[in-house]
């Protein structure tokens, strides 16, 4: 039997909130109504993270969580609270993290004789002669000449073990090149034992050797050298004494100590190197990430072994997979993953693009809730507005409002400045394709380099799912592909439009071959990074029209969604992935629930925002140091401040540092504008201290608070019961003004949470909207919804249907309702400021029943019943069939 969650609360665990406190709250979810706990990565990951994404050992439970006792108390726990538990995992990648990550410390001290160097997605046979099976390791803070100059490159070692040392970072020497110093020292000290293992460590076979007898000896060899060098330092002080003399001077003469790192099977280099040299597949642009090939059954196996044995022990009842997109073949991963594991829940971070459906060959439940999020979402903006609301943001801002044109304007600016080595790898590759055709083989590396990444920047979707060796090929693949490839040889007349059809043809499986199909399915793993980095990692704080609309997996393009569109979404999510997460707010996005509800309201008041807008830049002009911060930035930051206030300058500051860095136009991260960055601070200190502004802002933002927390009420609830499994993050029980990370993930006081909830039985629906500054209104949508699909499983279930539900009147466009099954229905409001609490003649048609509304626990007669009276005693309704 599948074991499906009914509701999921998002923990981020972290040194300060590990497994113990998350045990302490246990009893409180439960209470709360929640089935499942969900909590972020917790195998080991590397010191200090916030976030568990940069795991560096898949067999061990993160000890700054608690390690492994602590975790075993944690699942006691829940059990003890009728909980289960679902894990976010990260088959993509792992953390380069010095020796922690035992895999990338060995693939360093062998290169690609390591027995573990198929783990990792990278290539040896660089162009570069330099390069060639060598790993670029991009962490000098200078050129390579000068760091060394400098002396800041040090030999040492550790019994027997010997590594390279530059500031904080170590790592390991190879064996081979530690010959010749070994002998030196047996020279000084006249030990024939250590001139014997000296000789030893060169008759070492070459580490370019990857047979698998060879690395087997190789690594025993190796193993048993490194034990007698341990032995022989410890026992005989003399000849410790001398290697330790041989280090300093090695260490002191910048000529041998080059001669010994060039014999290692990395290339120490500056990062900014990494632009546009590195050999290996990262994840995005992030270096300290390095990508796994999870297609091989040997890395699977190995990477998953803990993982597995909690799935079939029932310590998980799920999972969900951090970016699939990444892995070379997504749909052989969940294949394997369900063949390990039938009965769970399985959900994956699969972005999908306006209009772009899951595939139905995963074997998997859904996505983790990023494209209901952006539907539900939409239904709260005002379409009818865009145009006017479209014409204010230009006409401020002086900024393109065509979305589709900054869309490849970003992505071209990330493949040029973020991901320039992983474009590189991709043209080599198809540049030899290119030589194997002789009608083709005169395009050149630099023609290549410009398709692939105008081919890239008009890609529509995150990428296609060809795989060469199966012959899959589907419609959307097609499609997809062709508008690519229409769009790039539009954009780039100056290019021959065959390079761009060839490109075509390859990706199309029409021009087949072992390299062809290589360059397939590496490309298919490029164009992720390029949506990801160029829209939802830039343009996202850049296009500003209505920031509510930047979320990942959205369209900011898009303005608004009708209920129609809302409805047809859920029938399909019913029909084909009943069982997919619903998220309103998660670690990633970048603006929590309420904070969007109550900036959506923006769309229905076009003039008075402009009004308040043009009002604000007047007054706060004084406060700019040449003319920063610009419009488009000053727009953003009174939406921000709208949606979160109050927000102090302990938090709104650093978001706005962190958001104009992403947005790369006059600051980045690569390259810090310090100038600018404090004009922008002087800016924000300066209007926080304007009491004549303070005053204007906070009456304007006064009239949005409680419409705002209407809408949040609506978007929870539909949340709740709309065809899925809803996720709660962490905290958003009650009001939650966060922004992004790292603001969403500050402590949560659930002290505070369970004493609220403790009161819930003693109230009212009066009462709680009374005290709606306490967040109760939202606590108690959260807790008798959920109680009532734990009372009623089958209604929210597969077998429960959706079904719309009827409005007429003057007003019914501001109704969204539905059925769930046959017992349960839903009806909240949109567009509340436009609506005025004015229902006039509307209605809503409802089955004739006996109805209880669960949020007030009044009665009610099905039929055609006027919206007034559903939402007279609280904005949202709840309705049970008695």
């Amino acid at each position: 039997m599948a074991r499906i969650p009914t509701a999921t609360y998002r923990l981020q665990l972290h040194a300060e909130f590990g497994f113990d406190a998350a045990a302490g709250i246990a009893d409180y979810l439960h209470e709360l109504g929640i089935s499942h706990v969900y909590s972020s990565p917790y195998l080991q990951a590397a010191p200090g993270s916030k976030h568990g994404y940069d795991v560096v050992d898949p067999h061990r439970v993160n000890e700054e969580l608690g390690g492994a006792p602590a975790h075993e108390r944690f699942c006691l726990e829940l059990g003890r609270n009728h909980l289960g538990q679902v894990l976010d995992i990260v088959p993509n990648h792992m953390a380069i993290s010095g020796r922690r990550n035992r895999y990338w410390w060995d693939v360093l001290e062998n290169g690609p004789a390591s027995r573990y160097a198929f783990f990792f997605d990278i290539d040896w046979q660089s162009p570069q002669e330099r390069l060639r099976n060598k790993l670029l390791v991009p962490i000098l803070g200078d050129h390579y000449g000068r760091v060394l100059a400098r002396g800041e490159l040090k030999v040492r070692r550790s019994g027997g073990e010997f590594f390279v040392r530059y500031l904080e970072h170590e790592l390991p020497a190879a064996p081979r090149s530690l010959a010749r110093p070994l002998g030196r020292a047996a020279q000084m000290c006249g030990s024939d034992y250590l001139a014997f293992l000296a000789d030893a460590l060169a008759q070492l076979p070459a580490p370019t050797s990857t047979n698998y007898d060879d690395v087997v000896q190789r690594d025993r060899d190796r193993r048993v050298i490194r034990e007698q060098l341990d032995r022989l330092f410890a026992e005989d002080r003399c000849v410790a004494q001398q290697m330790d003399r041989v280090l300093d001077e090695l260490n002191s003469d910048p000529d041998r100590l080059d001669d010994i790192l060039e014999q290692q099977n990395y290339r120490l280099a500056f990062w900014r190197t990494a632009e546009q040299d590195l050999g290996y597949r990262r994840f995005f642009d992030v270096n300290t990430l390095v990508g796994l090939r999870q297609e091989n059954q040997r890395v699977f196996a190995d990477t998953h072994a803990l993982l597995l044995k909690w799935l079939h022990e029932g310590v998980l009842d799920g999972v969900r997979v951090d970016h699939p997109d990444g892995l070379r073949d997504p749909k052989l991963y969940f294949k394997r993953l369900r063949e390990n594991a039938e009965d769970v829940w399985i959900v994956a971070e699969k972005i999908l693009e306006p209009g772009e459906r899951l595939r139905q060959d995963w074997s998997i439940d859904g996505t983790t809730g990023y494209d209901y999020l952006n539907q539900a979402g939409g239904l709260f903006v005002n379409s009818h507005n865009e145009q006017l609301f479209t014409e204010i943001y230009s006409e401020f801002t002086g900024e393109t409002v065509d979305y589709a044109t900054a869309v490849r304007d970003r992505k071209h600016r990330v493949l040029r400045d973020l991901l320039g080595s992983d474009v590189n790898r991709l043209a080599t590759l198809f540049t030899e394709i290119c030589e194997s055709h002789r009608d083709r083989r005169d395009f050149t590396q630099h023609d290549v380099i410009r398709a692939i990444r105008e081919l890239a920047a008009c890609f529509p979707v995150y990428r296609t799912y060809v795989v060469p060796e199966r012959n899959e090929l589907t419609d959307d693949d097609i499609r997809y592909i062709n508008e690519a490839v229409t769009a790039a040889k539009a954009n780039r007349t100056e290019l021959d439009s065959e390079l761009f059809d060839f490109i075509g043809d390859v990706l199309l499986l029409r021009v087949r071959g072992a390299m062809e199909s290589e360059f397939v399915m590496r490309f298919q793993q490029f164009t992720g990074p390029a949506m990801a980095k160029g829209v939802e990692d830039t343009l996202f704080y850049d296009y500003n029209r209505l920031i509510s609309l930047n979320e990942v997996g959205g369209d900011p393009g898009r303005f608004g969604v009708c209920t129609e569109q809302f409805h047809a979404f859920c029938c399909e999510a019913q029909k084909s992935h009943p069982h997919t997460m619903l998220a309103s707010s998660t670690h990633d996005t970048k603006r929590s629930e309420d904070v969007r509800a109550r900036i959506n309201l923006l769309s229905e008041i076009p003039e008075p925002w402009r009004e308040a807008v043009m009002r604000w830049s007047s007054a706060n002009e004084k406060y700019k140091k040449n003319n920063w911060p610009g419009r488009n930035t000053e727009w953003f930051l009174y939406q921000t401040m709208v949606g979160a206030w109050p927000i102090d300058t302990g938090r709104l500051l650093p978001y706005m540092e962190k958001a104009l860095r992403e947005a790369k136009q006059d600051t980045t991260w690569l390259s810090p504008n310090k100038e600018f960055e404090e004009a922008v601070r002087f800016f924000i200190e300066s209007i926080y201290k304007d009491a004549e502004f303070r005053g204007d802002f906070e009456q304007f933002v006064s009239t949005l608070i409680e419409p705002g927390r209407v809408n949040s009420l609506a978007q929870v609830l539909l949340k709740l019961t709309s065809p899925g499994v809803p996720d709660l993050y962490q905290g958003t029980e009650l009001w939650d003004l966060s922004l992004v990370d790292p603001d969403n993930r500050r402590p949560v006081h659930y002290e505070c949470h369970r004493k609220l909830l403790e009161e819930l039985p003693e109230l009212g629906a009066s009462e709680v909207l009374r005290r709606s500054d306490e967040g109760l209104p939202k606590l108690w949508t959260v807790y008798h919804t959920l109680h009532l699909r734990r009372e009623r499983p089958e209604v929210f279930g597969k077998q429960g249907a959706y079904v719309p539900l009827g409005a007429s009147g003057s007003r019914a466009e501001h109704v969204v309702g539905y059925m769930r099954g046959e017992s349960v229905a839903v009806v909240v409001p949109r567009l509340v400021l436009t609506l005025q609490d004015e229902w006039g003649d509307t209605s809503i048609s409802l089955p004739e029943k006996n109805w209880l509304n669960r949020l007030t626990g009044k009665n009610l007669r099905g039929g055609r019943v006027a919206a007034a009276d559903i939402f007279r005693d609280f904005p949202v309704a709840l309705l049970a069939e008695q």
